[in-house]
């Protein structure tokens, strides 16, 4: 039994590795200054939710085989400073990982969108197809309890993250993992706070590329320029593997795989999830899996928490919830669903939640992003504005950043509330895209419109 201090235990990732710990036999105790549904629930049901809010160096004792560090405490945390008087080992959740599976074949997921969701499918058609596995994926999976597991299985599958490692390690969490089989999915501009260049933002995907070790393999979505052309230019021995999105077509709603057997009815659609759905299949084809197998178990496939998710449905209408915040997942949302149902109007509110969405200086790169969708509305809260010292944009400005001269904005969820529900949804669509939640916006008024 090992025994394990998290600073800033708290956050999604954070926490579920908490658990796995607890779960693997570990001593586990924690900090944080705020901590949120659904972690504080389940700390508490684990007995290691800390009994008060803050930070207490007289929790850091010389017995502590590490202290786990979150993205979200700052780099004079008074429990950091203690650690490293005392000489503890300090870790970051990606070099934590890396540490406790150096004698396992590691796959890394990477990309500005799609990962979360190949990585979901990749651990779906493993654990269908009764393989050992280990994992870390940033979104709750449908037959998974947890986000993390950590056990003696020869394989880990790892959602890799660009954002920044820690306070103290400012690099890219993906270049922690040392990983044996890397898949890059998308490059689009992302993390405008940490990475204001493009050029440099690009530069972390072809460093990460150029990990992959002479035994290794890198599969790459070819159908993304920026990603062809760092495949192409990244110097490593290992093999290069590109894909291109599954063949398809789409009958009455619903979506079919063209394969060797037939037609074979999937959950997801759009072309961006025909291309997740061939990278991880490449994935699957790397580990073993057949890719008979791999058809007889993607079927089944339902889809990660908050990508495309159905929060309620009708004869003619859907209510769909989806992670999209960047410019370019909130696209391929958008066309997928328009896509998918033609004939049905398409009504779709994009929150701008993040640091990059909220800066005008990014707006530009939503330019036409919303261009497929019949209406068109921006949710914005002042408040969150204010929080991160940015400027607050008026209808005008985001009307000619998006290229939509008909959106619509709203900056009071109730108000935004009182609106939905006032539509009639016969034969009509809804796409909520938020990686927040529109201030705790009750959906469930606006569920019962859909039934």
């Amino acid at each position: 039994m090992q025994k394990y201090h998290f600073i800033a235990i708290g956050g999604a990732v954070m926490h579920n590795l908490a658990l796995a710990l607890v779960r693997k036999g570990d001593q586990v105790t924690g900090s944080d200054d705020e901590i949120y549904e659904p972690s504080r629930t389940r700390l508490e049901a684990a007995g290691i939710l800390p009994a008060a809010y803050g930070w207490f160096p007289e929790k850091i004792t010389a017995d502590l085989d590490g202290i786990i560090l979150g993205m979200h405490a700052r780099i004079d945390n008074p429990e950091l400073i203690r650690a490293q008087e005392l000489g503890i080992p300090v870790y970051s959740f990606p070099e934590f990982i890396y540490n406790q599976s150096q004698n396992k074949k590691r796959v890394v997921i990477a990309g500005s969108h799609g990962k979360t969701s190949i990585t979901s499918m990749i651990l779906h058609v493993l654990q269908d197809q009764k393989v050992d596995f280990d994992y870390l994926v940033g979104a709750q999976i449908e037959g998974f309890d947890l986000m993390v597991k950590l056990s003696d299985a020869p394989v880990i599958v790892i959602e890799g993250d660009e954002y920044l490692t820690s306070p103290i390690d400012r690099t890219p969490k993906f270049f922690h993992y040392k990983h044996d089989i890397a898949l890059v999915s998308g490059i689009a501009w992302d993390h405008f706070n940490v990475f204001p260049d493009f050029e440099v933002y690009k530069e972390q995907f072809l460093k990460l590329m150029e990990l992959t070790p002479k035994s290794g393999e890198l599969i790459y979505c070819e159908v993304d320029p920026l990603v062809k052309e760092c495949a192409e230019k990244a110097h490593t021995l290992g093999k290069k593997q590109p894909y291109q999105a599954h063949p398809a077509e789409i009958k009455e709603g619903k979506t079919f795989l063209q394969t060797d057997l037939g037609l074979l009815e999937i959950g997801i659609f759009g072309d961006h999830n025909l291309q997740n759905l061939q990278g991880a299949m490449e994935i699957c084809r790397a580990l073993g899996i057949s890719t008979s197998a791999f058809y007889r178990s993607i079927p089944t496939f339902k889809g990660a928490a908050k990508r495309q998710e159905v929060l309620a449905s009708g004869p003619s209408s859907i209510l769909f919830r989806d992670f999209a915040h960047a410019p370019s997942k909130l696209k391929a949302t958008v066309n997928a669903v328009k896509n998918q149902y033609p004939e049905r109007k398409l009504i779709s509110v994009q929150e701008l939640h993040t640091y990059s969405s909220l800066n005008k200086d990014f707006l530009p790169n939503y330019a036409h992003s919303m261009e497929e969708t019949d209406v068109a509305i921006i949710y914005l809260n002042p408040h969150a504005v204010a929080l991160k010292k940015l400027e607050l944009m008026d209808e005008a400005t985001l009307r000619e950043g998006f290229k939509r001269p008909d959106l619509m904005l709203f900056t009071e969820s109730q108000v935004l509330k009182d609106y939905l529900l006032g539509l009639n949804y016969s034969n009509t669509n809804l796409l909520l895209m938020s990686s927040g939640n529109y201030d705790n916006l009750d959906l469930e008024p606006l569920k019962a419109k859909f039934n």
